[in-house]
């Protein structure tokens, strides 16, 4: 398995669409950074956010999610409460190949900020936009700005394409559009 460069990223999404909108260049004047740099993809967060709140004081049970448990906003930035977390979508839209394993990393200004960005492996096959936690380790309020830089995207392409893909599969979270909670 080996990792692949700007050249195959960048050809992947403008042949086959594999990240849409697709950012040919490395965008960072007066914004975290987004957009194809060397070995990856820094893919953007959208300007909508649900926040955690424990207003209703629900129990967080992932085999049955209260949607109670987020506040809803749409803006160009976002503050995360002390402790908290918030949950976003990237900008791009992903179509990930069969033969393709993607993993995402947190931004280094962020995390030097006490702000993890978390999001589990886009597997073989998968696509729609990226449900991304930004958890705020920090005893103070933290804020993310939308339509910029949120995470990095590495694609590692395997020796032969898998046997059984997400798609083929029939993922659960297959063809996400916006914020999307837990499923069962």
């Amino acid at each position: 398995m080996s990792i692949m460069p700007d050249k195959w990223i960048k050809e992947q999404s403008l042949k086959n669409n594999m990240i849409t909108p697709f950012e040919k260049t490395l965008n960072n004047k007066g914004v975290l950074s987004y957009g194809l740099s060397s070995y990856g993809y820094d893919a953007r967060v959208s300007n909508k956010f649900k926040i955690f709140t424990n207003v209703d004081s629900v129990t967080v049970d992932p085999k049955n999610f209260m949607n109670e448990s987020f506040v809803d906003r749409e803006a160009n930035h976002c503050i995360i409460p002390p402790n908290s977390f918030v949950l976003a979508r990237t900008v791009e839209y992903f179509k990930i190949p069969k033969n393709v394993l993607v993993i995402c990393v947190g931004k280094s200004t962020y995390a030097r900020c006490g702000i993890i960005v978390n999001v589990t492996p886009l597997e073989p096959g998968w696509e729609g936009h990226v449900t991304l936690e930004f958890s705020n380790t920090t005893p103070l309020p933290a804020k993310i700005y939308a339509n910029e830089g949120a995470a990095q995207f590495l694609f590692f392409e395997g020796k032969e394409q898998c046997e059984i893909s997400y798609s083929e599969r029939k993922g659960k979270y297959m063809h996400q559009i916006g914020v999307t909670l837990p499923k069962l």
